[in-house]
């Protein structure tokens, strides 16, 4: 068997993951970049320093019962986004890793950004990779990246996607850390946050700012300390600022198959892992939601992608393919 080396290191997680040349993913590890408690964030040189630790841990688990050479091809996130001048110092540490890996064993290595891996893995998890064989719009929802893309076939078999629509200030996972901390959470504060959100019983009628295809979310930190300052229970706090980021979300997402029709909608990235979002845009709008394991920060969408991109090149040279 033939296996794919994918390797994401994001801001917040270092991982690693293998998928086989039938597109299973195999392995999928990861460990997240410890952030110290009242912290909401790291220093990029902190992060790179983290990464570079936790690679010695995990590339132990994810080689047991491997040999290096059954490895194919090495798929990396070498920037946040496809588009030019998209960088992120500790993206360079996952780029150097396989570069090396590359060397050593003679094999290509496929750059590709963050945000098409958070897609691929966010396609195979929710069962959806007929998708790509026609254009669609994908949302990606996390603490540095709120945005819908439109994702058309490619002749290089990675992801092709073109920026539509997105937040013209605050992102969706600043907003959920920033409220996060009023409320005491730990940093990252997503599971928490959507924990404590489905405890309340209020519900709130927002009106998102829009304009045009793009949201502003800046608001949902002012009225949450707000109402935090107002004595209001947390659990109220945590279910507005989630009812204020899907009204966002359902709004951008109204305005865009309005405008590009009826085309299916995937979403991806660690907040697209709420309870509460995903329950009321897939009852909408049928969305394509991953498990939270192929939601948050992972390296499983990359190794998909590298195998794509790896079939892609030897289709083109004649030679057999594992479409």
């Amino acid at each position: 068997m033939r296996y794919f080396l994918g390797i994401d290191t994001s801001n917040y997680t270092t991982s690693l993951a293998l998928c086989d040349e039938g597109g299973q993913v195999c392995k999928n590890v990861r460990l997240p970049l410890p952030v110290k408690d009242g912290q909401l964030g790291l220093r990029q040189s902190d992060a790179c320093f983290l990464h570079a630790k936790n690679f010695s841990l995990l590339q132990q688990e994810l080689m047991a019962d491997l040999s290096a050479g059954e490895i194919s091809a090495i798929g990396v996130s070498a920037r946040p986004r496809d588009i030019e001048g998209s960088y992120m110092p500790c993206f360079l540490v996952g780029e150097g890793l396989a570069n090396v890996f590359g060397k050593l064993l003679c094999r290509p290595v496929y750059r590709v950004a963050h945000q098409q891996g958070h897609i691929m893995a966010a396609l195979y998890g929710a069962g959806a990779m007929p998708l790509l064989e026609a254009p669609f719009l994908a949302f990606h929802l996390s603490g540095g990246t709120t945005e819908a893309v439109l994702v058309t076939p490619d002749d290089t078999r990675i992801l092709k996607t073109s920026q539509v629509a997105g937040s013209l200030d605050l992102k969706a996972g600043q907003a959920v850390d920033r409220v996060g901390g009023m409320l005491g959470l730990p940093f990252p504060a997503g599971k928490q946050l959507d924990a404590l959100a489905c405890q309340s019983r209020a519900r709130f009628h927002i009106k998102p700012v829009l304009k045009g295809f793009d949201c502003c979310l800046s608001g949902v930190q002012n009225q949450c300390q707000k109402m935090v300052d107002q004595g209001a229970p947390a659990e109220d706090v945590a279910r507005y600022c989630i009812e204020y980021i899907c009204a966002a979300l359902d709004g951008m997402t109204a305005r865009l198959l309005q405008h590009y029709g009826d085309l299916p909608v995937v979403y991806a990235g660690g907040v697209m892992s709420n309870s509460l979002i995903a329950a009321a845009m897939g009852e909408k709008y049928g969305g394509y939601f991953a498990p939270a394991d192929f939601s948050a920060d992972n390296a499983a969408g990359v190794a998909l992608l590298a195998r794509r991109a790896h079939a892609g090149r030897r289709d083109t040279e004649g030679e057999n393919v594992y479409a």
